[in-house]
């Protein structure tokens, strides 16, 4: 088992990875105790058998450049190939600015095939290569060294036996004429938007029902500052306080060190320094929103006149159209998106798209009554009215 620790062993590498029509991609990482994710170990393989062409990479390594991995990964002439791409590409968007082109995401492309929603890398591997994984090493810490051979093992088997599941993938979306919806399912894992965290817009991950613009308002800045501490020190939110204690800082809206001693939810250490200092600057900027600036919740689904019996026959016609193309129903649309399209709404994905062409045009003919479903045996028939 070969392990890259040199910058000029990774560029030896990368040099001959230049000259294959892919190279299979996987990484060990670490976060429980940061903001950012912790590189701690990168598993690359390209076609062959040979010893030499599946490779560990261990990032820790001082003085080892990642330079010439992130001049592949820009190699428009090699396909980059992974598994449940999205944490993985978030790791190199942050630490190298460089999001890999062109990306082939195998999970994306197995629920394309109709291997069903978010399938797993172990059940790929069984159904595709014919092959088990040993999972014991999956949840250990990858920041020790030296690394087990139990986990040298674990972290290779993610290229290797990704190599014969991408080939397989691939052929059969070009058999099928996919290749359209593979591309359009990246689009959002390949945009830069994807792992860019507005501070700004932080509040809106932070569940709530309460409609109040002023306590909106103390969400919006007490998430927004949460985020930046976070961020420059490189820890995770939960470190700073939890959603349950910023909602209590919401609604109590504490204007003095001795309000926050009374919290019941905020951890100490948040009650002094800067953190402290945070929450104070924060409630007091929410408290001199104007009207036209507080947040507002978007309720208007919970609003919605969802006409039940259209929304059953769309259920019918979504399994119908599953069942056709061999694609997971979750996949095309959610149950609600059935529930908006049988209420009126038209914008959101399953209407757009491949989806479009494999549900959406057919679910608002049905809508429009211009068509019907009939029962013959065990299929559900299109007909036209």
């Amino acid at each position: 088992m070969i392990t890259l620790t040199t910058t000029e062993g990774l560029q030896a590498f990368c040099d001959r990875a230049k000259k294959q029509a892919y190279v299979t991609v996987d990484t060990e990482f670490l976060r429980e105790r940061t903001y950012y994710s912790k590189l701690c170990l990168v598993q690359l393989a390209i076609p062959g058998d040979a010893k030499e062409d599946a490779v560990l990479l261990d990032p820790l390594v001082k003085g080892l450049d990642l330079a010439p991995l992130y001049e592949l990964f820009r190699d428009t002439s090699v396909v980059k190939v992974f598994h449940a791409a999205r944490q993985d590409l978030e790791i190199f968007f942050i630490q190298g600015g460089v999001i890999p082109d062109p990306l082939f995401d195998t999970q994306v492309a197995a629920m394309v095939c109709g291997f069903g929603e978010q399938v797993g890398y172990e059940t790929l591997v069984r159904k595709i290569a014919k092959e088990n994984l040993d999972k014991t090493s999956r949840f250990t810490d990858w920041s020790r060294r030296p690394l087990t051979t139990a986990q040298e093992n674990y972290a290779l088997a993610d290229v290797t036996h990704l190599r014969v599941i991408y080939e397989f993938l691939r052929d059969e979306i070009k058999r099928e004429g996919r290749e359209k919806w593979v591309a359009e399912e990246l689009e959002i894992l390949t945009s830069p938007a994807t792992y860019v965290v507005q501070p700004e817009e932080a509040w809106k991950r932070v569940k709530t029902r309460t409609s109040s613009g002023k306590f909106l308002a103390a969400v919006k800045e007490l998430a927004a500052f949460r985020e930046i501490y976070s961020q420059s020190r490189d820890i995770p939110r939960n470190r700073v306080y939890k959603d349950d204690a910023l909602l209590e800082l919401a609604s109590t809206k504490p204007t003095s060190l001795q309000d926050l001693s009374r919290s019941r939810l905020l951890l100490r250490e948040a009650r002094k320094g800067e953190i402290a200092g945070g929450i104070l600057q924060a409630i007091e900027k929410a408290s001199k929103y104007t009207a036209a600036e507080m947040p507002k919740l978007d309720l208007s689904n919970d609003k919605l006149q969802v006409n039940p019996a259209l929304a059953d026959m769309l259920r019918v016609l979504l399994k119908a159209k599953s069942d056709t193309y061999n694609v997971a129903a979750k996949m095309i649309a959610s149950a609600s998106d059935l529930d908006m399209i049988a209420a009126g709404k038209r914008d959101f994905p399953a209407l757009k798209g491949w989806r479009a062409e494999v549900f959406g045009v057919d679910a608002l003919r049905l809508c429009k009554g211009e068509i019907g479903l009939a029962v013959k045996g065990q299929r559900v028939d299109v007909i036209e009215l």
